[in-house]
């Protein structure tokens, strides 16, 4: 079975990428000393070398903290897992490159998602604006069409170390816009380690397991390469699912996603219509007690509120029959509308920061 980092279909079973492709489950010890609800809570589940890092987060040396996203529609809180992510690595000396993924959110979407890559530019200087507003600095943030010559030499060096029975291997077809979305995205990994940027390094990437397939691509192509690259490692999240029942959160499925420039009652409305796989009726729950393992509501509370003490809290009273679907909906409506009314006015001071990002 091959995995499609391009779906926006939730995996609900991810043996066989452990099987199949060698991955290794993220270390219990690890998510206590890391101390943050990311690996708390289990989101984050797997890893590619990632002992390499840990010894660099214990010794308090640098590393390169590396990760993306494709500026192929407005952010959501599923974007948000990665970015906060990406922040806590941020908080442990490491040297940052965040990078805003136009030219591949043009290139490997259709038309009817990303119609030019004009408008793939124009959700990138607003995916900007919320990176920054999340507490993301101007130095740590660059987008692809305004990125450095080396770059580019360099994605094209990229695209002599990989074959087509490859790449054909992996992702299971050859479409030419994913090829060179992907020899960017190879790039955007790889080139912080390059002489002219931090030089050879410790690096850790943070993905969905859905796109280990690229976590793949890129450690064969290092391996490849004159550079004598240090191997980079990875980091695999759980991605959080939609508000509706079998969907990942998805830009191009807007009820799917609460999206970060979302107006609060509008957030309001689609929680209230969030699948909760709950009992009948309230008497019902009461007795029987409820499912917050298959609840849409209780994961967006599980990935998202920092108290942990609260969330284990939640679960146990849905679980008894204590904290019925229309508390637990009303509890998140208050925590989104309160995070987006903060967030939005943060945003709205950034325009020229993102402008300059940008190169406009």
């Amino acid at each position: 079975m091959l995995v499609d980092p391009w779906s926006s279909t939730t995996i609900e079973n991810y043996e066989h990428v452990f099987k199949k492709f060698g991955l290794k489950r993220f270390p219990k010890k690890f998510c206590k000393e890391l101390k943050h609800y990311l690996f708390e809570r289990g989101i984050v589940v797997a890893h590619r070398d990632f002992d390499k890092i840990m010894h660099r987060i214990k010794s308090k040396k640098e590393f390169i903290n590396m990760t993306g996203i494709a500026s192929s529609g407005m952010l959501h809180f599923g974007h948000k897992v990665d970015i906060d992510l990406f922040k806590f690595f941020k908080s442990k000396k490491a040297r940052n490159y965040f990078a805003v993924c136009d030219i591949d959110a043009y290139v490997s979407r259709p038309d009817s998602v990303v119609g030019s890559l004009e408008k793939a530019k124009e959700f990138a200087l607003e995916n900007i604006k919320d990176l920054l507003a999340l507490g993301l600095d101007e130095q740590d943030v660059y987008v692809q069409s305004n990125k450095e010559t080396r770059y580019y030499e360099f994605a094209f060096e990229l695209s002599k170390k990989i074959t087509r029975s490859t790449f054909e291997a992996i992702y299971g077809h050859i479409d030419l816009g994913k090829i060179s979305a992907n020899l960017l995205q190879y790039a955007d990994i790889l080139h912080p380690q390059l002489p002219e940027f931090e030089g050879k390094m410790p690096s850790i990437t943070g993905i969905g397991l859905e796109q280990d397939p690229h976590a793949r691509a890129t450690r064969d192509i290092a391996a490849r390469l004159p550079y004598n690259l240090e191997m980079p490692s990875f980091i695999y999240f759980r991605h959080q699912s939609g508000l509706l029942e079998g969907t990942k959160m998805s830009a191009s499925k807007k009820e799917t996603a609460i999206f970060l420039s979302e107006k609060p009652e509008t957030a309001k409305r689609k929680i209230l219509n969030a699948f909760t796989g709950g009992r009948a009726t309230a008497n019902e729950q009461r007795k029987k007690g409820g499912k917050p393992e298959m609840c849409k509501v209780f994961e967006f509370l599980l990935f998202h509120y920092p108290d942990t003490k609260k969330i284990d809290k939640i679960f146990k009273d849905c679980k008894s029959g204590k904290w019925l679907c229309g508390e637990c909906k009303n509890f998140l409506i208050e925590f989104v509308q309160d995070f987006l009314e903060e967030h939005n006015a943060r945003r709205s001071r950034f325009e020229k920061t993102a402008k300059r990002i940008m190169g406009y």
